[in-house]
């Protein structure tokens, strides 16, 4: 058959195996539902052009005793719908019309809504499943896996998604090495088509030939960047979220009010910290860093390498903090529940990011062995990469909680010198004064400095004021942090003044 073999013969290990897992979607629905009892969606379109041809391959694979001669199958077996619209392409039509033509498609045009049609399709013919060309990203694919029965209100049947977790890049891969046929308007620089009405050429892929007058544009497989494929449907803008706000390119800016204090959090994840195996040495020097903008860390935690942990924590510093940042826990091992736990407390599911995916696969190419790598999945519509040239992968960004995967100080110090820098770059760098410390040794006892410390307090509520001993038997010393130093000598000259000059030894 000939998909089976230009897939199987190509050098491209990440379309083999997003096909191998393609082909066991279609073959495990096949053993579920008979040919009579399965549905093909077809809309002319790139993913339902892809779906197409595995469905060929699949059945050719599912029935080897129906081979011909000439290791070809005949027919396609399955059910094909087609709703028309009279708001879609003519190329669209066209191209649709030629291909059931073609590959001798069984296609039932309807000219209905897409629930109605479907009612009528399920009463009339008993359909209890029907394959669709979905991808993560696509309006219609939160919340849907490989199977996903139909959702309360629409008509009883099983959304069969075999190519889910294929990327834009993965999609034309295929269909270029397979050397199929696909509808014309994609070499016109169209990315994703949807009406006429809310559909243009990819600004993106506009030529760079400003000799002619007319517009021309390069083809849809020349998107370098698949996040983009819809940048010429019309989009509809939403009213920000608090906290944040959507920029022109769809993902999340943090939203801070300049004239209030920034607060963060950090969460340290891992089972190690809290039965006292490795200490941590990051937490304390990210707190040191943030001071050094001006920035107020409101809470420093370690949780357990548990999702509900990790979920529970986020959710209560997300909603009262500026930032959130995250260590550990980030990874392809059992323990690593990070970023799952950062999508339940947001209530959305991990999904493959094909951007994401790509830099893995650069990275450390196949040696994931599962059926595809799970240190891909990541928050789903709410992440945001962080790209640097300093950085192998990009930092993570969902909304305002920021994941750290640095696992000493010399990899934290890059990644925050890099974070600032995108920061900065994108006009997001909010520095205000930094905090203040200074620190008085006293030879006081506890009992004897109480109760100046308390009305020095009450004289200087804007200030922090702290006080510990580094040994039980050591001197006291007072801690005065602010971002008003003329304030903090003024607090240590008022403590000095209520006790005798011996009373003190050292200011640092």
């Amino acid at each position: 058959m000939e998909i089976d073999k230009a897939v199987k013969e190509c050098d491209d290990r990440r379309l083999k195996t997003k096909y191998a897992n393609a082909i066991y979607v279609i073959q495990r629905a096949l053993a579920l539902y008979s040919v009579e009892e399965v549905a093909f969606s077809f809309n002319g379109g790139k993913d339902s052009t892809v779906l197409l041809h595995l469905l060929r391959a699949g059945h050719y694979l599912s029935e080897a005793n129906q081979r011909s001669p000439n290791g070809n199958l005949k027919g396609f077996p399955f059910r094909t719908i087609y709703f028309e619209s009279s708001s879609a392409f003519s190329e669209i039509n066209s191209f649709t019309h030629g291909i059931a033509t073609t590959y001798a498609l069984q296609m039932e045009v309807i000219h209905t809504d897409f629930k109605s049609g479907l009612e009528d399709l399920i009463k009339s013919k008993s359909i209890r499943a029907i394959f669709l060309g979905v991808r993560i990203g696509d309006p219609t694919a939160v919340g849907q896996e490989q199977f996903s029965p139909s959702s309360p209100g629409w008509p009883p049947f099983m959304r069969v998604n075999p190519i889910l977790d294929w990327s834009y890049r993965d999609v034309w891969a295929f269909l270029l090495i397979s050397k199929v046929p696909y509808c014309c308007l994609y070499d016109q620089g169209y990315t994703s088509i949807g009406s006429i009405h809310d559909t243009v050429p990819n600004a993106l892929l506009r030529s760079g030939d400003s000799a002619s007058s007319e517009e021309k544009f390069r083809p849809a497989y020349m998107l370098s960047d698949g996040r983009l494929e819809r940048a010429g449907r019309v989009k509809k803008h939403s009213s920000s979220a608090h906290g944040v706000s959507p920029s022109s390119d769809g993902m999340y800016k943090l939203d801070f009010n300049n004239g209030s204090v920034l607060t963060t959090s950090i969460i340290a994840v891992g089972d190690e910290i809290l039965s006292g195996i490795v200490e941590d040495h990051l937490g304390p020097i990210l707190c040191r860093k943030l001071h050094s903008i001006g920035w107020l860390v409101s809470k420093s935690v370690a949780v357990r390498n548990n999702v509900d942990s990790v979920a529970e924590e986020v959710e209560q510093m997300k909603s009262a903090n500026d930032i959130v940042f995250i260590c550990g826990g980030v990874g392809p091992l059992h323990s690593d529940v990070t970023l799952a736990g950062i999508a339940k407390s947001f209530g959305v599911r991990l999904a493959p990011d094909e951007e994401f995916e790509e830099y893995l696969w650069q990275l450390i190419g196949n040696q994931s062995k599962g059926d595809r790598n799970e240190m891909a999945l990541l928050p789903e519509g709410i992440t945001e990469l962080l790209h640097h040239d300093k950085l192998p992968v990009p930092l993570i960004k969902c909304q305002n909680v920021i994941i750290l995967t640095a696992t000493n100080v010399t990899e934290l110090d890059q990644e925050w010198d890099c974070l600032i820098d995108l920061m900065r770059s994108a006009g997001q760098l909010v520095v205000v004064d930094p905090f203040v410390s200074k620190r008085l040794t006293a030879n006081l006892s506890d009992v004897e400095a109480a109760a100046p410390l308390s009305k020095l307090c009450l004289e200087f509520p804007d200030l922090c004021i702290g006080c510990y001993r580094e040994s039980r038997h050591g001197p006291l010393i007072i801690s005065f942090e602010s971002k008003d130093t003329a304030r903090i000598d003024s607090a240590i000259g008022a403590l000095r003044n209520k006790f005798p000059p011996e009373a003190f030894s050292e200011i640092n």
